[in-house]
């Protein structure tokens, strides 16, 4: 394809989105490219209560809003692709699909998220965004007053379960070790919180419920047994995996595998952007990518501008 866009955003996310809003209103050639269906995590969302100006609203509804925007300054989209190749070297950026067509642009912004990590047990995907949240920040207010487990040990489960017992009634964490691989602080912090329980040595098997989540069944590693608890709820916080398998030895990432960039969103790369989730940062949230973005596309901007001058 001869067609040079300004910019290429890999990824169709909030971030992804919001970069596109912003550079095909600066009357930037943009293209967006998904691999997904356009949205990414949030259209699992059942309810964002969070997101600045906007009281409630579906995942899949804000997405939608989000898209029609970039569309109307001129951004394209496509998306459910197979990217297969990508060259960052030179001035002109290509990014092949699909192993046929490849795509050329003077600058990229890689905005293609990240996941948490599942369990991957019975009724884990059943259960998404109706009992089974990865996120405390986002859904812990309907969980007031209910009963709740968190699954992890590490720094984020502890943290996150502390921060939950300021709406349920009572937080139990299940871990598979008799030791968790938090650091002591977060460790006796969690201890010495009245509502929070513990249950070691033991494994969530599956995730019951009916409309939405009402038990979990764990196996006891020791003893084998199994039991059920009854609960509304299953937080889970078992490590987290950005979408950069595509760009390792192309770009700096972290031993985590996240990309690393500086305050404008700028990568190890010239004229290569990242944003959202993918990147070293501790908070992922929408409004947090949606900001990243808005900082690698005027970074973005002002680069393309640099270069016609």
């Amino acid at each position: 394809m001869d067609e040079i866009f300004d910019v290429i955003i890999l990824g169709a996310g909030p971030a992804g989105l919001s970069a596109g809003i912003y550079t095909s209103r600066a009357r930037l050639k943009t293209l967006i490219l998904n691999e997904g269906t356009t949205g990414g995590q949030v259209i699992l969302t059942h309810e964002i209560a969070n997101y600045p100006g906007v009281e409630t609203i579906p995942g899949y509804q804000l997405i939608n809003t989000m898209k029609k925007q970039a569309k109307s300054f001129g951004c394209k989209i496509k998306a459910n692709l197979n990217i297969t190749n990508i060259n960052l070297n030179n001035d002109i950026k290509e990014i092949e699909v699909n192993s046929k067509d490849t795509y050329k642009a003077k600058s990229v912004i890689i905005t293609t998220g990240g996941k948490p990590r599942s369990l991957g047990i019975k009724g884990e995907d059943e259960f998404k965004g109706k009992g089974v949240s990865y996120c405390a920040t986002c859904d812990g207010d309907f969980y007031t007053d209910k009963e709740i487990v968190v699954i992890g040990g590490g720094n984020s489960a502890l943290e996150e379960a502390d921060s939950l017992t300021k709406y349920a009634s009572k937080v139990t964490i299940i871990h598979q070790f008799d030791h968790f691989q938090a650091t002591q602080y977060y460790v006796d912090k969690a201890k010495a919180n009245p509502k929070i329980n513990f249950i070691m040595e033991s494994e969530p098997r599956e995730i019951l419920g009916g409309q939405s989540v009402n038990k979990i069944k764990i196996e006891n590693l020791k003893s084998g047994e199994f039991s059920e608890i009854v609960i509304d709820g299953v937080f889970i916080f078992v490590g987290y995996v950005p979408g950069t398998d595509k760009f390792k030895n192309l770009i700096e990432l972290t031993d985590r595998n996240e990309i690393v960039t500086d305050t404008e969103m700028k990568t190890s790369v010239n004229g290569v952007f990242a944003a959202g989730d993918c990147i070293k940062k501790r908070f992922k949230q929408v409004s947090t990518a949606v900001g990243d973005a808005t900082v690698a596309a005027l970074s973005s901007i002002e680069y393309i501008n640099n270069s016609i001058n």
